[in-house]
């Protein structure tokens, strides 16, 4: 049986090359089957939010790419509640429904799963 595989972004989408990379590893997991779960935390939240203008800042959409997470068969998707809070970012305005955890289930969350990448 493949190993599960928890996928941690933490950097916002239009901070550098961190945020593609983990939703590439994302969905080339997905596409292939392994269970794997997707968290986003820090300023990795802003990845679900709408309204990105990324052009502005010299930087690709990251938003069809998050979207289609559900569609590869990356369904277990997470946000930190706490991250939400700290930036002012409500759990009904983002683009995609994920899990809110609060910070005590975040490590009961890394625990179920053999491997974490972190970017």
């Amino acid at each position: 049986m493949a190993k599960s595989v928890l996928i941690i972004s933490r950097q916002a989408p239009w901070s550098g090359l961190g945020p593609r990379e983990a939703l590439d590893i994302a969905l080339a997991g997905g596409a292939f089957d392994l269970p794997l779960g997707m968290l986003f935390l820090d300023d990795g939240v802003f990845q679900l939010t709408p309204g990105q203008a990324p052009a502005q800042v010299q930087q690709k959409d990251l938003t069809a790419n998050v979207q289609a997470l559900p569609m590869f068969g990356v369904e277990e998707l997470f946000v930190a509640a706490s991250s939400l809070r700290e930036r002012g970012v409500g759990a009904a305005s983002l683009n995609l429904e994920a899990q809110v955890l609060e910070d005590d289930a975040l490590a009961a969350l890394v625990d179920r799963f053999d491997q974490v990448i972190t970017l």
